[in-house]
């Protein structure tokens, strides 16, 4: 079967023509062109900002015109991950697989995280028989590596004052608050120096990691790529010399890095040493993540000698620094039993050609002051090790509002429909809602979407018949809400 045929036909047609446009974040351009498109298809009024956004819009159902007006939102790029390094995400689409009751992707990630939500919205705005106020979809741009659209949404895109964002992870549970982040770039300037001829040089590369969502899945102990690479080289550096000629690792900051490699050589007496540390590495490695990876993998092969190393003052600051750089959960709410308050993640590792190696991290909280506490220790880590360090502009949490009318209204509807009451949670993730709040301090807001797994990596994958009841909730909150006088 075909994802397009899979119920509820409505959405499942539309996210499979959402998968078909390439949509890397920052290069949003094909899939604006078919949101603006869908609009004209549907005889449907549109907006577009200046930073790329799109708003769609519909008119309510007759009688309906005085309900308060409704926001769909989602964003329009997805997390570009794939088993396959040459993938060309900016020009191929997605290839879908359905795998029993879920859908994933050949190899990639699927961008379910937000396909879905915005397949929804839009299957709603054209649904003949759904009965609804005044609806807006908005589609933001960039949410993956900067919430750019977001930060810049056009002055009057959106009017309504209730806001469903349609980009969480998790059937049953409805989310009214989230982490807020900022992003801490550390930076090593290196001089190089000439390959010692006399030295043996290796490939390490750590691959097939789970990796995972930085935020959703930072609690589950998934290994850190960068961490396992770091380790073992920091290890071996303190029974040999060791020269550095190439390190890279994980792509973005938003996900747990799954794989990284690294060049480095030892004096050629000291090869065999290598590989004895490597073996006892290997199995230390497999013991602590018995159970959890079981696809990780190690390996340790010899390669020609590089044109240039590291000097070795900068290898060893970057190794230490890495090594020992904090990564993963670094509290938990006393507020929301279960919920990460504060975490950080060592994202990745890239080696420049001008002389830099850039490492690239990420921290949330939902306490604000919490969350550049956890920053500035990164700051001062990199620093003690030589490393020039920035923080990104970050963006605010979203702070629950437990007499939400808009939650009661969305708890009732699911509870109504599959006789099951959802969970109110918060969310460590970080999701656009805390920046709509922040300059429209008005808005009511909820998330809630159907079950994915995996988002940010290429096991990412969705439970359709999760899809079938999210469906069937949204069409029921705005039916709800269609029935609400302003």
């Amino acid at each position: 079967m075909e994802v397009k045929d899979l119920q509820p036909q409505a959405v499942f047609k539309i996210f499979d023509e959402i998968t078909k446009v390439p949509r890397p974040s920052k290069k949003e351009e094909k899939i604006r062109q078919y949101l603006v498109d869908f609009a004209k298809t549907h005889s449907l009024d549109y907006k577009v900002d200046e930073i790329g956004n799109v708003v769609i819009t519909k008119p309510a159902t007759p009688g309906h015109e005085d309900a308060p007006t409704v926001i769909m939102q989602g964003h329009m790029d997805m997390v570009c991950e794939s088993n396959d390094k040459g993938f060309d995400f900016e020009n191929t689409p997605i290839k879908t697989i359905v795998d029993g009751d879920w859908v994933k992707a050949d190899g990639t990630t699927l961008g379910a995280d937000n396909g879905i939500g915005v397949a929804a919205s839009l299957a709603a705005v054209i649904d003949p028989d759904l009965v609804h106020g005044p609806l807006e979809v908005l589609v933001t741009v960039d949410e993956e590596t900067g919430m750019t659209g977001a930060f810049n949404l056009g002055k009057d895109m959106i009017a309504g004052k209730i806001l469903l964002n349609l980009d969480s992870e998790d059937d049953a549970e409805i989310f009214v608050g989230c982490a807020g982040g900022i992003d801490t770039v550390c930076t090593f300037n290196y001089n190089r120096s000439v390959a010692p001829a006399d030295y043996h040089y290796f490939k390490m590369e750590v691959s097939g990691g789970l990796g995972g969502h930085s935020g959703g899945d930072i609690h589950l102990g998934h290994a850190n790529a960068n961490k396992v690479l770091a380790r073992f080289l920091w290890n071996l550096g303190k029974m040999h010399e060791v020269a550095l000629a190439e390190i890279d690792g994980g792509n973005l900051r938003n996900a747990i890095p799954r794989a990284a490699h690294a060049v480095f050589g030892v004096h050629t007496s000291r090869k065999e040493d290598v590989r004895i540390a490597f073996n006892n590495y290997v199995a230390d490695i497999e013991n602590e993540y018995k159970g959890l990876e079981t696809t990780l993998k190690l390996e340790l092969a010899s390669v020609d000698a590089p044109e240039f190393c590291v000097d070795s003052t900068t290898s060893g600051n970057v190794i230490s620094a890495i090594y020992s750089a904090p990564h993963g959960v670094v509290s938990m709410s006393r507020d929301l039993e279960g919920l990460v308050e504060t975490s950080t993640n060592l994202a990745s590792v890239k080696m420049r050609p001008d002389n830099q190696i850039v490492v690239t991290t990420s921290q949330r909280s939902s306490v604000e002051s919490r969350k550049y506490d956890i920053a500035n220790q990164v700051e001062a880590h990199f620093k003690l090790a030589g490393a020039v360090v920035e923080h990104g502009e970050g963006y605010p949490g979203w702070q629950p509002n437990l007499e939400s009318p808009i939650m009661k209204i969305t708890s009732d509807a699911y509870e109504e429909l599959f006789d099951v009451k959802p969970a109110i949670k918060a969310i460590h993730a970080g999701l656009e809602c805390g920046l709509f709040k922040s300059v429209m301090p008005e808005l009511d807001m909820v998330s809630f979407g159907p079950t994915l797994r995996g988002v940010h990596s290429p096991s990412e994958r969705m439970y359709i018949p999760a899809v079938d009841r999210f469906w069937k909730h949204l069409r029921r909150v705005l039916e709800k809400v269609a029935d609400v006088k302003k």
